[in-house]
């Protein structure tokens, strides 16, 4: 968010919080891109703030988080004190989630692969209407083919992500038997190492496909831990992860940190991930 937005998006956290009784002395932005993460002091609250416009999907986040909980799923929980639902102040949707503090460093591949099996068994015992992984990549390359939404995509980039997102789309479609809901996108960074072990964030992403879908945003290593799993495929879904990340990273309204390094670095993982479909 821009400086001026990120101001209102903390007072509408602060708030909310407040006025459901919880204690505010100090607010500390998490995470700051098209919707923030603000830790609350000393209530210990982790406050999701998004533009009113992601109202459906903060309130689709809340409802996966709710049915997960149900299941003992390896996800972080929304806070008790406060209501499972989301608030709207200031035209900001605001969720207030258990804040867990990070503990030692980086999960071992292996205890990666078992919290996507553990997460991936939760998610089976759930019903949820939640979209197709095919519904993503279409919108991707809905806007990969709109050049006033993307106007600043090379014509050469343009054709290739246009290719890659429409040729790989196939390979998510295994057939319903080979299907199931994911987390969409359970990258490093959306999996905190804590006291609890590790946990699983970000859950607006939920949808369904492959598991090797979640697999492909995973450390490689992890995915050779996942019983079963199809080697080929992740790498194909791979491909298609950071098609979309790319596509997503050109749009004019994108608003990711460091935009201009991760427009340049997205295609060349793109076309790094393609050759490695080549030679597998």
């Amino acid at each position: 968010m821009e400086p001026w937005e990120l101001r209102r998006a903390v007072e509408a956290g602060r708030a909310t919080a407040s006025e459901l009784g919880l204690r505010v002395d100090d607010v500390v932005v998490v995470h700051n891109s098209d919707r923030v993460a603000l830790r609350l002091v000393p209530c210990d609250v982790l406050a999701r703030v998004a533009p009113s416009g992601h109202l459906a999907g903060s309130e689709f986040e809340v409802e996966v988080a709710r049915r997960l909980a149900d299941v003992d799923a390896p996800v972080a929980e929304l806070d008790p004190r406060t209501g499972h639902r989301v608030h709207v102040r200031d035209a900001f949707a605001v969720s207030l989630w258990t804040y867990y503090e990070p503990v030692g460093s980086e999960i071992a591949p292996a205890d990666y692969a078992d919290v996507l099996l553990r997460h991936h068994a939760a998610l089976r015992r759930i019903d949820l209407d939640a979209p197709h992984v095919a519904d993503r990549v279409a919108g991707a390359l809905g806007e990969v083919n709109d050049r006033e939404r993307t106007p600043d995509l090379p014509d050469a980039d343009r054709e290739l992500l246009s290719h890659t997102l429409s040729g790989l789309s196939t390979t998510i479609s295994t057939g319903k038997s080979g299907e199931q809901l994911l987390h969409g996108e359970p990258h490093p960074g959306n999996l905190l190492n804590t006291r609890r072990g590790p946990l699983l964030v970000d859950l607006a992403t939920c949808c369904r496909g492959p598991i090797e879908f979640d697999l492909a945003h995973a450390p490689e290593e992890a995915g050779k831990h996942y019983a079963g799993a199809d080697q080929g495929l992740i790498l194909r879904c791979r491909a298609l992860n950071w098609a979309m990340f790319s596509a997503w990273r050109w749009r004019r309204a994108d608003q990711m940190p460091d935009r201009a390094h991760w427009r340049v670095e997205g295609l060349n993982r793109v076309r790094a991930a393609l050759d490695r479909c080549g030679r597998s």
